[in-house]
């Protein structure tokens, strides 16, 4: 008999935040396959049955290939189990969670999306910067700032200039200088606020705020931990 794939967003690392569907779920799983950015507290729902596959990508390291895990998530539906892929965040923002149906959907598995809530949204509000104010910013714009191996980024600076709305990196700290100097060589203001906020809704959570111009040098300074996400635009004075 044929199993069933949850594809799980866990919300992006306070417990508190994965949707009580997620919870539901993740309670009668047999296989979890969870990913690095999975916070600790949600493990504590995991029956203690289920077994525990790591799929976890880290900067430079890849527990496992992406093939890898599509492969794995056909293999344990096929052994006819509850399968859950529990990933950080929303599964579809970034998280490559369409990927990892597409073989699953090919092959005929069941499987079921569960959304979870974003960090490119509730980081900033748990850091009191809310993506978007009538005074402030009209629209919210959201990029991944992750290079993929030996190509450049996928931004058009110019084209972000013109926005004028919240921008959101996710991904992106690693390339912080190489994002605020596009921005200010494309003609944004100097003097626009930015911040870069890390490990949002964790007990480590930590804002550095600052101007365009001058936030890769106050980062550099201050220091700042994995992960974290770029935030840009005048909601951050707030």
């Amino acid at each position: 008999m044929t199993g069933k794939v949850f594809l799980v967003g866990a919300g992006p690392a306070d417990a508190g935040l994965i949707t009580v569907k997620g919870r539901e779920i993740l309670m009668q799983a047999e296989v979890v396959v969870y990913d690095s950015l999975v916070g600790e507290g949600i493990f504590a729902l995991i029956p203690e049955h289920a077994e525990m596959i790591n799929a976890g990508k880290h900067m430079g390291c890849h527990t496992m290939e992406q093939e890898e895990i599509n492969n794995l998530l056909l293999e344990k539906a096929l052994e006819g189990k509850c399968v859950v892929r529990l990933k950080g965040g929303d599964p579809f923002l970034f998280g490559r969670g369409a990927e990892e149906l597409e073989l699953l959907a090919e092959r005929g598995i069941p499987f079921e999306i569960v959304p979870g809530v974003t960090s490119a949204f509730a980081v900033p509000a748990y850091q009191g910067i809310p993506v978007t104010h009538r005074n402030f910013a009209s629209s919210v714009h959201v990029f991944t700032g992750h290079r993929k191996h030996g190509e450049p980024l996928q931004l058009d600076y110019e084209v972000l200039v013109r926005l004028s709305g919240t921008l959101v990196f996710l991904m992106g700290v690693s390339n912080l200088e190489e994002i605020c100097g596009g921005l200010l060589k494309a003609g944004m203001e100097p003097q626009t606020a930015a911040a870069v906020l890390q490990q949002g809704t964790c007990a480590g959570q930590k804002k550095i705020i600052s101007t365009l111009a001058n936030l890769p040098k106050e980062v550099h300074k201050q220091g700042v931990q994995m992960p974290a996400i770029l935030i840009i635009g005048e909601v951050c004075t707030l």
